[in-house]
């Protein structure tokens, strides 16, 4: 069903990339780009390796700067405002960065204290989102026990655990088999 309501002024983009480019010396990664996305769009990035879509997820998040432009994330600049424009987003960087001598839960809420997620809701949070992704059977085990799907959802937990606005995933079912990335 449609939401034929009119709003009373239009809401500003979640994120909004303003002729962003990045150069490392001489060699420009990331040329001039554009783009905004709205509350509730799920948008995703294709191109060749090498194309800067992992860069140019690096400067949304704030982990790396711009080298040129503004990039605005819920209304703050990602250099100017970086630690509110980072408290937004859940990022899940390609490549599962895990403690593997921590089992699930302690990963998670070991997440869930560097995301600053208040005291009282900390471990109600980290059950909720060890059951959403389907972790909760596993949640004593040794994270280098696991399968690599499995750590894959133990990165997703960790990303998740602190409920973000924003959710950034950078090739999230890269090596997983058809039936875990559903």
């Amino acid at each position: 069903m449609l939401n034929h309501r009119k709003k009373d002024k239009e809401e500003p983009p979640v994120i909004e990339v303003k002729n962003v480019t990045k150069k490392y010396g001489s060699f420009v990664a990331v040329d001039n780009i554009s783009f905004t996305i709205n509350d509730g769009e799920v948008v995703g990035f294709l191109g060749p390796n090498g194309a800067g879509k992992s860069t140019t997820m690096n400067m949304i998040t704030g982990y790396i700067e711009q080298t040129d432009g503004n990039i605005i994330v819920d209304g703050f600049d990602t250099i100017k405002k970086s630690k509110k424009a980072k408290k937004e987003i859940g990022y899940m960087p390609e490549g599962v960065p895990l403690y593997t001598d921590l089992t699930v839960k302690e990963f998670v809420t070991y997440m869930a204290e560097l995301r600053k997620v208040e005291r009282k809701d900390k471990k109600e949070k980290v059950q909720e989102v060890l059951k959403e992704t389907g972790l909760d059977q596993m949640q004593n085990k040794l994270i280098k026990n696991l399968s690599r799907g499995q750590k894959q959802r133990v990165s997703l937990a960790g990303t998740l655990v602190a409920d973000p606005k924003i959710l950034i995933l950078d090739e999230p079912t890269v090596g997983l088999d058809p039936k875990q990335i559903t």
